[in-house]
């Protein structure tokens, strides 16, 4: 990320905030879940403060699911469009997992953690030296 502090929104534009602190940490997560969410081979974790997130535009909605862990999840999404924003686990809800793909400045991957490559799809390579782990990253 740059010095510039991210803004983002959701597909639609009806949801839009700012990241008031610089991110503690992004990873590419190949869960199924992710790839569920993103429709895509993996999703995007920018993990910021719970405090350094401002809403500044509209009123996400939100629903909740078990994580593969046996917590729960706290997802958050645009009632227009249906882009998920952001994420917040139960068990540490100072902690926000920001959707990379919402924010206006896109996330360098090319040095960042991949998580949940247990589940990595074939044909989705993973750049050589960076952390790699086969399920969730020690906190």
């Amino acid at each position: 990320m740059t010095s510039t502090l991210p803004h983002g929104q959701c597909q639609c534009g009806a949801v839009r905030f700012r990241l008031n602190g610089e991110p503690i940490e992004t990873y590419v997560c190949h869960c199924r879940e992710c790839q569920k969410q993103s429709s895509s081979a993996f999703g995007i974790s920018v993990i910021v403060q719970g405090g350094d997130l401002q809403l500044l535009q509209g009123s996400p909605k939100q629903w909740a699911r078990r994580t593969d862990t046996g917590g729960m999840l706290d997802c958050y999404f645009c009632p227009e469009c249906g882009s998920r924003l952001w994420h917040i686990g139960n068990d540490n809800p100072d902690r926000v997992s920001v959707k990379g793909g919402t924010l206006d400045t896109a996330p360098d991957l090319s040095e960042v953690a991949h998580i949940w490559t247990i589940r990595r799809l074939d044909g989705v390579i993973i750049p050589d030296g960076v952390p790699t782990y086969k399920k969730e990253p020690p906190r």
